[in-house]
């Protein structure tokens, strides 16, 4: 990958340079900082967008899976820090800079006066999980989880507000606690190995002596826990549908990125260190994520219709989606994996979308008429005729209801996985994959694999049925509905995230293939630890002679 060069280095350096100098400008100088923190996050996607051409053109060119390595400090593996850009990681930073300029956007109307420092925190967060997604060892992905975590402690308070204030307390204490189990995790693979860098771990588990098997399984076990926190496993996801629903529109729609760190992580450590070369630990750790996951999407449909708030209901969406792609990652299939791969990124956009939307929406109905409507719906209708009274009076839909409404049942279909957005294509793939039998091994469909699918029909008629609930009583019946004013800076970042759902659709046989070969190069991941452990330092130049 030539292309990629030194580009690699870009989508930590430049948000960590913009933040920089963001600090130092006068708090009051909003528009200069708006300025460029949007060019920043611009700049972030097309580098981006270069990265993942230049990832799929090279394995396209070469004819196998490849992956570009940087070596920080010109230190080769396993000695020196490496960054890996593959298929993986760069449609991650595609996902990353995709959604951070959305959410960036739309933040400009307002939401970016509500608090110090946000573009500052912004351009760090984007940091950390830019480094996350490209780094190839454990230790520098611990600095980018806590460099993300830190910033998302100043974004999830942002805004201030005593609900807001408490729902990130809790988040800080529980990702405060789940940092702790990552250290502790990372020191006792440590501890066994000798090593961090994922592709030496990937070579050394093998020869791991039968009596440091159990401390390797104990650290895999307490690294997982980290990032199970943080992808929201149940029930290690008690502290997420709050902590979302609460924190502002613009900084819940970036935090969706985050639960798909620890989802990426666990793909790509569950593969590279425990796949079918890892000897007697191959496959440790996969009955947990697929009856974990299981759990989380049946926890997380529940959730979808208990919700009254529309926040909410985005909140437990997140854990469907995330419960969907554990399960994935437990039943280690290559086809499972490109599908679940197609899923993630349709429904990380639809959320962040959903989250931008919510606020818009809610502008429509007075709190209060909010809070009397859900009342009379579950205790009666006794002011019906008061009701009748006020629609006697016929207006025309507005233009901004009319667009909203359209938004939020786009919306509601891809969440539901309906026809015919890439919902339900990424739902599709998943659930192909499963019930199409593996001919290496037998024709027989394991129970667990029904019962996924059930949970997966069934997550799908729930999130049908809340948004329908939450749409009528939002746009059909609301007690004292009022036209909001919405801005085009706002309405714009939801249409962008949409129209990429729909155009995943229309090309979604070129997004299946990109997905089906990042699959592949997963499932075999001696290409990775090929092309990292032998890429060579650059040679220095001679020194000048004496004279």
């Amino acid at each position: 990958m030539e292309t990629a060069g030194h580009l690699m280095i870009m989508p930590i350096v430049l948000p960590l340079a913009a933040g920089a100098f963001l600090l130092l400008l006068d708090e009051r100088r909003h528009v200069i900082k708006a300025v460029i923190s949007i060019v920043s996050a611009l700049a972030l996607m097309v580098i981006a967008i270069a990265l993942l051409r230049s990832a799929d053109n090279a394995t396209a060119s070469l004819g196998a899976a490849t992956s570009s390595v940087y070596l920080l400090g010109n230190w080769p593996a396993p000695f020196g820090i490496v960054l890996v850009l593959d298929r993986l990681s760069a449609l991650m930073l595609v996902l990353t800079g995709v959604l951070a300029l959305a959410s960036l956007a739309f933040s400009l109307a307002r939401w970016h006066k509500g608090g110090p420092h946000f573009h500052t925190l912004f351009q760090l967060l984007l940091m950390g999980l830019n480094g996350a997604f490209l780094t190839g060892d454990l230790f520098n992905l611990f600095v980018f989880f806590e460099v993300l975590l830190a910033a998302s402690y100043g974004l999830v308070l942002h805004g201030s507000g005593p609900l807001r204030v408490k729902a990130g307390l809790h988040y800080i204490a529980v990702n405060l606690a789940a940092s702790s189990l990552f250290l502790i995790g990372v020191s006792l693979i440590y501890g066994v190995t000798g090593t961090l860098n994922m592709a030496d771990l990937a070579q050394r588990i093998p020869a791991v002596p039968a009596q440091d098997r159990m401390l390797l399984e104990a650290g895999a076990a307490v690294l997982g826990m980290a990032f199970l926190v943080k992808a929201g496993m149940w029930p290690l996801s008690f502290w997420l549908p709050g902590a979302y629903s609460a924190a502002a529109a613009p900084v819940a729609a970036i935090f969706v990125i985050l639960t798909k760190v620890g989802v990426y992580v666990l793909l790509r450590l569950s593969l590279l260190l425990f796949g079918v070369d890892a000897g007697a630990t191959a496959g440790f750790g996969d009955s947990w994520l697929l009856f974990g996951g299981m759990a989380t999407i049946a926890f997380g449909a529940i959730g979808v219709l208990a919700s009254q708030a529309v926040s909410r209901l985005a909140g437990f969406s997140i854990l469907v989606s995330s419960g969907t792609l554990l399960a994935a990652i437990g039943m280690a299939d290559a086809r499972v994996t490109a599908g679940a791969l197609f899923y993630m990124v349709s429904s990380t956009l639809t959320i962040g979308a959903f989250f931008l939307l919510i606020e818009l929406v809610e502008r429509v109905q007075d709190p209060a008429a909010h809070v009397l409507s859900v009342t009379m719906e579950a205790y009666g209708d006794e002011m019906e005729e008061d009701v009748v009274e006020q629609e006697e009076v016929g207006v025309a839909i507005p233009g901004t209801l009319a667009v909203l409404g359209i938004c939020f049942a786009a919306c509601g279909l891809l969440l539901a996985g309906l026809p015919p957005l890439s919902g339900f294509v990424g739902k599709f793939a998943l659930l192909t994959a499963m019930v199409r039998p593996d001919p290496a091994g037998g024709d027989v469909i394991a129970g667990s694999t029904w019962i996924l699918v059930a949970l997966l029909i069934l997550s799908g008629l729930s999130a049908l049925i809340a948004t329908m609930r939450a749409g009528i009583q939002i746009f059909w019946a609301p007690i004292e509905g009022t036209v909001p004013r919405v801005q085009i800076l706002e309405i714009a970042p939801v249409a962008f995230l949409l129209t990429l759902c729909l155009l995943m659709t229309v090309q979604g046989g070129q997004v299946l293939r990109y997905m089906e070969a990042t699959a592949q190069y997963l499932h075999s991941p001696a290409d990775y630890l090929r092309d990292v452990l032998s890429t060579q330092p650059i040679p220095r130049p001679n020194a000048p002679r004496d004279k």
